[in-house]
């Protein structure tokens, strides 16, 4: 791939895995609608790592302790702050690789990758995070997640699976929807992607092993180098702009995709 490539490949997955967009949904549409090739699972996995990398620093404090805790956790104990984070962070990741491994396995993930798919999850789940947004109460903070909102994240995070919906998207969505403001949903969200992630690359890489060469390895070093700085630049923007602005305008951007590409698919 030419470094132009790589560029707009790593800067449009590092800037919509955290917002509300749909990063899956973009990189399908990408070649479509560019003519380009696929960028390939090497690549796929660099970005993802590119992402992962910003998350964890970005909140590095929060990942500290979970990682901590699960110390404690391995060892049948949940006394700790640490230990409860990481408790929930798992409860909610369970659901997402179960049926995402099924969906693999029996080829679902193919059979989803349609324009038509992704404008209608654009525009449905796009309204529903706007429905959520503008009723959910905004009495709780993310200090005060429990396993069973945890657990209900992590089922709302396997509709992810189905290009378009975003992750981030449907896991904001919920946590609004459980009364939990704006930057506390966002975090959680952000949080709830580092296991999400890490089981993804595992997955990737399974796939590019014993493929990779000289040129496919310095191609996904720059993926996700530009990743990374596009994916940090996209948290602390949008975490930022959560303290005075809702989730409204990433609402329009999904409604205006999804017309548009539900006009392209049935026209």
């Amino acid at each position: 791939m030419t470094l132009f490539q790589l560029l707009i490949v790593a800067v449009i997955q590092g800037i919509t895995e955290f917002l509300p967009v749909s990063s899956s949904g973009h990189l399908i549409l990408l070649p479509s609608l560019t003519g380009t090739p696929d960028q390939g699972l090497a690549i796929d996995v660099a970005v993802h790592v590119g992402t992962l990398l910003a998350v964890i620093l970005y909140f590095w404090a929060d990942v500290r302790i979970a990682a901590h805790g699960l110390t404690r956790l391995a060892r049948r104990k949940v006394d700790t702050q640490g230990a409860f984070l990481a408790l929930c962070l798992i409860t909610a990741t369970i659901p997402a690789v179960l049926v995402g491994f099924a969906i693999k396995v029996t080829g679902l993930d193919e059979a989803m990758r349609s324009v038509a798919v992704i404008g209608w999850t654009m525009l449905i789940f796009g309204l529903v995070l706007y429905w959520a947004d503008m009723r959910g109460p905004t009495v709780r903070t993310a200090e005060r997640w429990t396993i069973k909102d945890a657990a209900l994240m992590g089922l709302a995070q396997c509709l992810a699976l189905i290009p378009g919906t975003s992750r981030s998207g449907i896991t904001i969505t919920a946590a609004r929807a459980l009364g939990y403001e704006r930057e506390g949903a966002a975090k959680l969200s952000m949080l709830m992607s580092i296991p999400v992630i890490i089981a993804s690359g595992v997955v990737l890489s399974v796939d590019v092993v014993g493929q990779a060469n000289w040129a496919v390895l310095r191609d996904a070093i720059i993926a996700a180098a530009f990743a990374f700085v596009a994916a940090l630049g996209a948290l602390v923007l949008m975490m930022r702009l959560l303290r005075s602005v809702s989730f409204t305008p990433y609402v329009i951007y999904r409604v205006i995709l999804g017309v548009g590409l539900l006009i392209w698919a049935y026209t």
